[in-house]
């Protein structure tokens, strides 16, 4: 369902992608992982159409998404790590809004509205203006945005980003759900707990390049760790951060005695 092959791009001369090349079957969660910069973000918005790669190619859903552009932007939902929202709007107008961009059939989206609304218990905040709203009851709205529509396969960046502890669990949930129904789900986390948890393979990519890939328990084996925070820690070559901490804290509280 996502098919990579030697996937480039770069920002002058920072490569952010280098020569990525990775297939993702329908119905597999995929868990994108790697260092702050390591390119996973550049990543999701190639093979989202939002920017174009210097080389390479990328296949979305069977569609190449520098040909095809915007029959890719029709089969994917997005959840950006930042998710933005029409504050101006209620959730009620901006999902309306966005079933509309999608082409679906008016007559259906009030009732994918009120799904949604009843899954992540907004009933009640539905016809209130967004501009009020917490982080999580946004990321909520942008959630059910990228779902509305019923996408082949959805790519997510943080989608935890302030989401109470049940909504939380609610999404993990369904993300199974989806993928059991053979949609294709690109996860990228920094909650190392959750992708162990949810994902049926994991990549780690570190400056650019993929350095890493199997599933959680391929990981484990290979390296010889207990957990996937460990096998994270181990081959992105951060294993001495417990003496980091340990020494900076040291230097804290020398320079600021109690």
């Amino acid at each position: 369902m996502i098919e990579i092959k030697q996937l480039t791009k770069s920002f002058g001369d920072l490569v952010a992608v280098d020569h990525v090349t990775l297939t993702i079957p329908g119905g597999q969660i995929c868990g994108y992982l790697g260092p702050n910069g390591a390119g996973k973000t550049t990543t999701i918005q190639l093979l989202a159409g939002m920017t174009t790669p210097d080389e390479g190619t990328s296949k979305v859903a069977g569609f190449d998404v520098v040909e095809d552009p915007i029959e890719v932007k029709k089969r994917i939902g997005y959840v950006p790590e930042s998710g933005a929202v029409y504050q101006s709007l209620t959730p009620y107008e901006y999902l309306n809004f966005i079933g509309r961009l999608y082409r679906m059939d008016e007559a259906s989206i009030p009732g994918r509205i009120d799904e949604f609304a009843e899954f992540f218990q907004i009933q009640d905040k539905l016809h209130q203006r967004m501009s009020a709203f917490s982080k999580g009851m946004k990321q909520k709205v942008v959630i059910a945005s990228a779902l509305i529509h019923n996408p082949e396969v959805i790519f997510l960046d943080e989608p935890l980003n302030g989401l109470d502890s049940n909504a939380a669990l609610l999404l993990k949930e369904l993300l199974r759900n989806l993928s059991n129904q053979g949609i294709t789900v690109f996860y990228s986390s920094h909650i190392l707990e959750v992708v162990e948890n949810l994902c049926d393979r994991v990549v780690i990519i570190d400056k650019g390049k993929i350095i890493a890939d199997g599933s959680v328990d391929e990981l484990k084996k290979m390296t010889q760790k207990p957990s996937l925070e460990s096998v994270f820690s181990h081959i992105t070559h951060a294993e001495d951060v417990e003496a980091l901490a340990k020494a900076f804290s040291k230097t804290m509280v020398k320079d600021h005695p109690r």
